[in-house]
């Protein structure tokens, strides 16, 4: 019998992860709170996507929240994300639980909050920074998974094609995501909407077999 998956926010994140999951046989329901993203991750075929707000109990009820097996909460509020996997764990049931935060100060709270999975991407991101040599300005790769998965560093600078273009405008191959954006000492979790720019940082994780796809798209080199 197949695993029922449940996201909960985050287009591109969402995206990629449900492609993922689909292809390793899970059946996977998406909710979006935005009706052009739910129109964009109805493309995927056999996602089931449900057009409304995951903090509401009565929206879960209609993903069948309590059949499913894992929920994942991506959305950029991490108060949401909190109120998104407590609702799973405690009404519905859900065995196992996922929460996406921003602020790596609450990861603490959330696993006592009984979270089973706290993802906090810029402890991830800063992990992955403090592990390269950073010997290559333009980019640096890390592989994983074998080396099916690379994740890369590119640099943007003031001409390459991608300068002051928002993410939804970038035909990036959909075994791509930018995960994060380093920008001014800052670190952004970007969305469909996000502009870069000149000066910018990419954190890209893709198939090895797009990375010289992905590198030509976003720098022209």
């Amino acid at each position: 019998m197949k695993k029922n998956v449940l996201l909960v926010g985050g287009l591109h994140k969402a995206m990629s992860l449900a492609q993922s999951l689909l292809n390793k046989g899970y059946a996977v329901t998406v909710i979006n709170d935005n009706y052009n993203d739910c129109m964009t991750l109805a493309s995927i075929e056999d996602l089931e996507v449900i057009f409304g707000d995951g903090t509401k109990p009565f929206v879960l009820e209609e993903a069948d929240g309590e059949n499913m097996d894992i929920a994942i909460a991506l959305t950029n509020k991490d108060d949401d994300n909190l109120v998104i996997c407590e609702l799973c764990k405690k009404k519905f049931h859900v065995k196992k639980t996922v929460a996406l935060v921003r602020n790596p100060q609450k990861t603490r709270f959330f696993y006592q909050m009984g979270i089973d999975s706290v993802v906090c991407a810029i402890n991830a991101i800063t992990g992955i920074i403090e592990q390269q040599a950073f010997i290559d300005e333009m980019t640096n790769i890390i592989s994983v998974e074998d080396g099916r998965v690379n994740i890369l560093e590119l640099k943007i600078g003031h001409h390459m094609p991608s300068v002051n273009k928002k993410l939804w405008e970038i035909d990036l191959p959909s075994e791509a995501i930018i995960g994060y954006i380093l920008r001014n000492d800052q670190g952004i979790v970007p969305r469909g909407d996000t502009r870069i720019l000149a000066g910018d940082t990419l954190i890209v994780i893709c198939d090895q077999y797009v990375q010289q796809t992905v590198t030509k798209e976003l720098t022209g080199r």
